[in-house]
């Protein structure tokens, strides 16, 4: 991995699944310059959402968040580039999909919070433990973009 690049973790919830929104969400992350360097289809188990999603566990909304999430398959990835986590919120919007911004994919693809399409770490520190529950290390592929140049100042 580049000394400048990080990696961050993206994961299109079902709700985005059924609605066939997986490959425009891809496209948008490696229209930025993003690299791909782990893809999967899922369906988590209840054990390793309410790991995931731990921080929420004392909130009202989270045996429904759970729920939600267990409705379908997820599509899980690792992204990675220059300030790919930071990037990566700005590219997905507000959780809130009322107050994400057009241009967004929660800005042009929700409405409600509770079917918000897509999650992304909040931090470089949620990216690598996130990333750690989602895929092994042996997942990660390391690779370099014929187009590293046209993206980066090297």
């Amino acid at each position: 991995m580049d000394a400048r690049a990080e990696r961050t973790f993206v994961m299109v919830k079902p709700d985005g699944v059924q609605r066939g929104l997986v490959g425009e969400i891809l496209r948008r992350f490696e229209s930025r310059g993003f690299k791909l360097v782990a893809l999967k289809m899922c369906s988590p188990s209840r054990e390793h959402l309410e790991t995931h999603y731990g921080d929420l566990k004392s909130k009202k909304f989270f045996p429904d968040l759970i729920s939600y999430m267990l409705m379908g398959p997820v599509v899980a990835m690792v992204w990675e580039g220059l300030t790919a986590t930071s990037t990566g919120r700005r590219l997905v919007g507000e959780t809130n999909p009322q107050n994400s911004l057009p241009g967004t994919i929660r800005g042009d693809f929700c409405l409600e919070t509770g079917r918000n399409v897509i999650h992304a770490s909040d931090s470089v520190e949620s990216a690598e433990k996130e990333i750690k529950l989602w895929f092994q290390e042996s997942e990660l592929n390391s690779w370099q973009l014929a187009t590293k140049s046209w993206v980066y100042e090297i």
